[in-house]
């Protein structure tokens, strides 16, 4: 979804931005449908909701080290998000083909997220990369 003329803020530029706003909406509707899925329900709006609220604060940082902070923290949310999903799954709340948008999404977010990280931040990923 291209920047519209509508961008009142820089961060509303942000591709990663305007996709995570995309998720909370996708989001909001899923657990609409979704029949009594209590604590991760509300975890997992505060988890989707952080993401573009961090995206836009951490956008509006002058120095590189405080932006990251903020991405990094739009990164956690995406991959919590990620793994709320696959929670209500494992409680068969959802199906594995009702949260596959959504986690396409996520995995979109995370990819932009990432990017940004690396071009703002001194940190070698290559050899700091957690591993399995």
């Amino acid at each position: 979804m291209p920047p519209t003329d509508d961008c009142f803020f820089d961060h509303e530029k942000l591709e990663v931005y305007r996709e995570s706003i995309a998720f909370v909406g996708w989001l909001a509707s899923v657990l609409e449908q979704t029949l009594r899925v209590g604590e991760v329900k509300d975890q997992l709006d505060r988890a989707a909701t952080s993401i573009p609220l961090n995206i836009a604060e951490g956008n509006g940082k002058y120095s590189k080290k405080d932006r990251c902070r903020f991405l990094d923290i739009a990164h956690g949310s995406a991959l919590e998000c990620a793994a709320g999903l696959d929670i209500l799954v494992a409680r068969g709340k959802l199906t594995n083909e009702q949260i596959h948008a959504g986690k396409e999404q996520l995995q979109r977010i995370v990819r932009m997220l990432m990017g940004l990280i690396k071009r703002n931040s001194s940190r070698d990923y290559e050899r700091s990369a957690p591993t399995a």
